[in-house]
């Protein structure tokens, strides 16, 4: 478990990107802080493995201050994946993932090994072990740059925008290859993202953020979708006349759902009981 509490970031220009910051992240779940550019959802994620420390605060990690923590441990203990990767350009694919548990003191060959099988748990085909960064495609990095974040095994996986960068056919294959993971390895993710639906799909906590980390809303999806908190809220997730406020339109083909465009968004289907003719 993760825990803000009262957290704040000033930096040294004098910009406040965090204010009064709280909020529990539980144990082998995903929670996604969701917002626009400068609310603060990058800094609080930086602020969990040190890359950032705060202002004031305290973050803790199953009840420890990190802050009593030395950085560089910290950093090796927790997994990071970013937007374009940041994979090592004179590194293979196999020594770009085995990076963190040599530098923890794990034997190269069993740290290769064991990135032979992360491969292939993030659905990349082995003979691309000795390629370097730049023979892959954006999609196959990512996936190498998710599997270096696992490499270590860490409880806990920090994900800046990982998917950002890919076009939105890899990122839909990538958000459902996160997902099928989570459901394996039941990490803690911490993933920040600016796509409400990407934050939707992928979190079982979402806090949707405003400008200084302020909280507008924090549920599940279904809990933010059922009852916005406030106006920002349902526009920003679009409830009011975006793709959520859907209503029943009558076909000759029968009854499909239209978003607040006018766009079909899908077709409503009877609900069958179990041991119901279907015939």
């Amino acid at each position: 478990m993760i825990e803000f509490r009262a957290v704040s970031k000033t930096f040294p220009d004098g910009t406040t990107a965090v204010k009064e910051f709280s909020l529990v992240l539980p144990a082998h779940k995903t929670t996604v802080f969701v917002g626009s550019s400068g609310c603060g959802k990058t800094t609080l994620l930086r602020m969990i493995n040190r890359m950032v420390d705060p202002t004031s605060g305290t973050i803790e990690i199953d009840g420890e201050d990190i802050a009593k923590r030395r950085p560089v441990q910290l950093r090796r203990s927790i997994g990071y994946v970013m937007q374009n990767s940041g994979l090592l350009p004179h590194f293979t694919v196999v020594d770009n993932i085995a990076t963190v548990p040599v530098l923890q003191g794990t034997g190269r060959r069993a740290a290769r090994t064991r990135a032979l099988e992360l491969m292939e748990t993030v659905g990349l085909d082995r003979a691309l072990a000795g390629r370097y960064p730049s023979q892959l495609s954006g999609g196959q990095q990512q996936r190498v740059g998710v599997a270096r974040g696992l490499a270590a095994d860490p409880n806990i996986l920090l994900m800046d925008e990982p998917f950002g960068a890919v076009d939105p056919i890899v990122r839909a294959e990538l958000q459902r290859e996160l997902i099928r993971l989570q459901e394996e390895i039941g990490k803690t993710i911490v993933f920040v993202t600016h796509d409400i639906d990407e934050a939707f799909l992928l979190g079982d906590q979402v806090a949707i953020l405003q400008v200084g980390g302020h909280i507008a809303q924090v549920g599940s999806p279904s809990e933010i979708i059922e009852a916005p908190a406030n106006e920002f809220v349902a526009s920003f997730i679009g409830a009011e006349q975006g793709k959520r406020a859907l209503h029943v339109r009558q076909t000759d083909a029968g009854a499909v759902l239209v978003d607040g465009q006018g766009r079909t968004q899908g077709v409503l289907v009877e609900e069958r009981t179990a041991g119901s003719d279907v015939s």
